[in-house]
C-alpha cells in the first residue's frame, strides 16, 4: 500500500478517504463540495472529514519542510529515499486520481 493504495484490499469507505487525501495533496485547489459529499456518502461525518483534512494537511506540511531542509529519512525507513521519490513521481503524479482531480 505504500506505493499505491488502489491495489490494496480496502473497504469502499477507506478507498474514498484515500482518494480524498490524494486529491487534497496533489490538487488542493480542485477540491469541491462533491469531494466532501462523496465521503459523507460513505458515512463520514463532518467532524471526521475535518480531522482527515487536518491530518492530511499536517503530513503535507511536515513532508514539505523535510524536503526543503533536505532531511534524510531514518535508516529503518524503506524504501530508500531515491526509490521512494522515483516511485512517488511515477505512481502518484500520473495516477488516475491525480488526473481526475486536475480535470475539475
Amino acid at each position: 500500500m505504500i506505493y499505491d493504495y488502489r491495489t490494496a484490499k480496502l473497504s469502499p469507505a477507506d478507498r474514498a478517504l484515500c482518494d480524498f487525501a490524494t486529491k487534497l495533496t496533489l490538487t488542493p485547489g480542485a477540491m469541491t463540495e462533491g469531494d466532501i459529499a462523496a465521503l459523507k456518502g460513505h458515512g463520514f461525518t463532518e467532524g471526521a472529514i475535518s480531522v482527515a483534512s487536518q491530518v492530511c494537511g499536517y503530513f503535507n506540511y511536515i513532508n514539505r519542510i523535510a524536503d526543503a531542509l533536505n532531511v534524510d529519512p531514518e535508516a529503518w525507513m524503506k524504501p530508500s529515499k531515491e526509490e521512494w521519490l522515483a516511485q512517488k513521481g511515477r505512481n502518484y503524479l500520473a495516477s488516475p486520481v491525480a488526473a481526475k482531480a486536475g480535470s475539475k
